[in-house]
């Protein structure tokens, strides 16, 4: 019996989990494969990270580990639904919520100062950010809309708000002293261990292997100053709303100081008239106006530091967007709120606007300090100010293979980043001494480097040849010829591809992010399909950014990771609005969160297995359930927005009706027998599953915990319908 394992993780998608996975169990089983849950949710990792602080009854496995292997055999399969990469903020949040439930874990030590304090500190950062994916992650990344959901999606267009003629909306980024100026790359000629220094003391230190690419750059802390404070005073003269937009939570080192000095900038005048009071209280920017407005709490001049605040807020200039108007939440309370990746999407999507003070949408300036990639969002913003907004009955796709096998990084969520302690030369050095890179840097500086291994690039090279051969589509590899990164990926691409092109030739073009979005939206506009081949930033940027704009979320995506093991890494879609669906859950008993990603990823994790070891059954049931999914599009069966009105468990009966009803007409006997008589029970009690299913809605639904749910309390929420559940059990 083959298994399948089912990632417990957080937020909206963990709760459809109560409800969704026992039925792809009793399904999966009468195919022979075993569907086993595992537990990487973020309270999971923090409590397996502190055994010795717990009971044994409270001790759990650390089970990212234990798939960390699994990834790395032939017959791995993974179906991982999204997870929290978590913020500093939401890190304190999940412990003091496991502290309360018992768990007597210790406190996160913002600050710490003794050898303990700093092994604890230490230990809940690799909790942090995107913990999850650089283990599980040993493929690279196929990343594309169904062709069903593509068809539906035109079908059943979405809105798209138009952009106003001679819209000022735009992107800033820096010019001068940011990560692209300031990038250095070499390849490995030899691999040992390399040794990062400031001067002359070894800061980190790594293992580098022989051909991998690595690369070392810093951002100047006061060119970046410079620039924050410029993009104020420019969107204050243009009466633009002012935005930044980083990824605090996956790039968990240099973003969060990004976003700190983002706080500082635009409140600097009370960070400098209440210095003494902010280091007296431990106040951090890094951390938020949330963060401080906790720790003013303890102020004797608390109600003056809060109408200070507020003033900048409500009657400052230029005005700052907010992520929640009616509570006075704006774009720098949490660094967790901006997620770009999720927030530059909807800019586009809202017509180059986002929400004010006064709870309207207002023409923005979005604030993305590196070039790197910011070129790109400037260039589909100034397309669509010039050409209008998207018309999603006719648009192209924009699908993506990325390079993010074996840890393959450009950007700071690995230990390789930190805040430069004290002026001078930062140096790496191989194992000899030899210096490959140099940089002159100041106290305050952001420096990072980023690794991208030679057997990891080569199958991304392979895999969009063979995207490109499968479709015919023309496939665009986002590099820059300026970026030494880039420019060493190129050197691959020159050495790797031409075997691939020998077999058979496709269409393929290297441009520049810029240019790349510049081709690329030509096709698009022109209802034409292109797959962008990119690094592991861009991938994870242009997988929500298309995908909202064509599909209105990134989770009706497939994204499919072939593992270089030989097994299968199968990802359910992007969970970026899961706070707000979980929000809404406790208040309503509803759950609007769309399971079709998790539906999706199944299909191709049992179709993988039918791959590898070809079974009637199994055939017959990936079959049933592709028919059951397009079924679940083409009845309108996703998830309500309001409360007393069929939401994501009224969704799992429709996907587990139309599976039951192409199981009965499957063609294999003993499945049509036992799936005739499931369908027969499905259909004839719709009405009353659904009704049993609406009888708790728009009423509070308490779970026992955001972070850490009680089972039993979970899943008696999600499964409120006796006769389904009768159903389904007895299969």
């Amino acid at each position: 019996m083959s298994t399948i394992i089912w990632t417990k993780i957080d937020e909206a998608p963990a709760l459809a989990t109560y409800s969704l996975l026992p039925i792809v169990q009793r399904f999966a089983k009468d195919a022979q494969i075993n569907v086993e849950e595992r537990d990487i949710s973020l309270s999971g990792r923090v409590i397996a990270t502190f055994p010795e602080f717990l009971t044994e009854e409270q001790r759990i496995n650390d089970e990212l580990a234990y798939l960390g292997e699994v990834v790395k055999e032939p017959e791995g399969n993974i179906i991982k639904l999204p997870n929290i990469s978590a913020s500093i903020p939401q890190l304190k949040a999940c412990i003091a919520e496991l502290q309360e439930k018992g768990y007597k874990l210790p406190d996160y030590p913002e600050n710490p100062q003794t050898p303990e304090e700093k092994e604890i500190q230490a230990r809940y950062a690799t909790c942090l950010g995107s913990a999850v994916n650089p283990v599980l992650r040993e493929g690279n990344s196929d990343r594309r809309a169904a062709k069903a959901v593509k068809e539906y999606a035109k079908k059943h267009p979405h809105k798209l708000r138009p952009f106003e003629e001679n819209s000022k909306a735009c992107v800033r980024h820096m010019n001068t002293g940011d990560f692209y100026e300031n990038e250095q790359s070499v390849i490995v000629e030899k691999g040992g261990k390399v040794t990062i220094e400031l001067n002359g003391n070894i800061v980190r230190e790594i293992v580098a292997e022989d051909k991998e690419i690595l690369d070392g750059t810093y951002m100047s802390a006061k060119a970046l100053r410079a620039f924050l404070q410029e993009t104020i005073e420019e969107a204050a003269k243009e009466g633009l709303l002012w935005s930044i937009h980083l990824k605090a939570t996956m790039m968990k080192v240099s973003d969060p100081i990004m976003f700190g000095h983002a706080v500082s900038v635009f409140f600097k005048d009370v960070f400098e008239k209440y210095a003494d009071e902010f280091k007296q209280l431990g106040v951090n920017p890094n951390l938020g106006l949330g963060d401080l407005m906790k720790k003013i709490e303890k102020s004797d001049k608390k109600d003056e530091i809060e109408a200070a605040i507020k003033e900048v807020i409500y009657n400052g200039k230029p005005d700052i967007a907010m992520v929640d108007s009616d509570n006075g939440i704006t774009n720098l309370h949490f660094s967790n709120d901006i997620i770009i990746d999720a927030s530059m999407p909807v800019v586009i999507r809202d017509g180059g606007k986002m929400w004010n003070k006064d709870g309207k949408t207002q023409t923005c300036m979005a604030v993305i300090p590196d070039r790197a990639y910011a070129t790109m969002y400037k260039e589909i913003v100034n397309d669509c100010v010039k050409n209008g907004q998207f018309d999603v009955t006719t648009m192209g796709s924009v699908s993506n293979v990325g390079l993010m096998a074996m840890k393959a990084e450009e950007y700071g969520s690995h230990p390789t980043t930190f805040e430069v302690e004290e002026d001078g030369v930062v140096e790496v050095k191989d194992e000899n001494g030899t210096v490959l890179m140099s940089f002159e840097v100041e106290k305050g500086d952001i420096w990072r480097m980023s690794r991208a291994k030679d057997v990891a690039i080569k199958d991304w090279i392979r895999l969009a040849h063979e995207r490109g051969v499968i479709t015919g589509e023309p496939v665009v590899f986002w590099l820059d010829t300026f970026r030494p990164h880039d420019a060493n990926i190129i050197k691959k691409i020159v050495e790797y591809l031409p075997e691939h092109l020998e077999k058979q030739e496709i269409e393929y073009h290297i441009l520049a992010p810029q240019q790349a979005m510049k081709f690329s939206l030509r096709r698009v506009r022109a209802g034409l399909n292109t797959i962008s081949a990119t690094g592991n930033v861009l991938r994870d940027y242009l997988t929500d950014l298309f995908p909202i704009l064509e599909l209105g979320t990134s989770a009706k995506m497939m994204s499919i990771v072939p593992l270089l093991a030989g097994g299968g890494l199968f990802e359910t879609g992007a969970g970026g609005s899961a706070p707000k669906h979980v929000d809404q859950f406790l208040k309503e008993s509803h759950l609007r969160w769309d399971s079709l990603g998790e539906f999706l990823a199944l299909a191709e994790s049992l179709r993988y297995i039918n791959q590898k070891h070809p079974s009637a059954k199994l055939g017959a049931m990936v079959d049933a359930l592709d028919k059951a999914n397009a079924a679940y599009l083409d009845n309108d069966k996703a998830p309500s927005r309001k409360c007393g009105e069929p939401d994501n468990k009224a969704s799992h009966y429709y996907l587990a009706k139309y599976w039951a009803e192409a199981l009965a007409v499957s063609g294999e006997p003993e499945l049509e027998q036992k799936y005739a008589a499931v369908a027969k029970e499905l259909i004839e009690n719709e009405d009353k599953i659904i009704e049993e299913l609406l009888s708790v809605e728009c009423k509070p639904s308490d779970i026992g915990g955001y972070y850490k749910p009680d089972d039993a309390k979970a899943e008696a929420a999600m499964r409120p319908s006796e006769t389904f559940n009768k159903i389904i059990d007895s299969i």
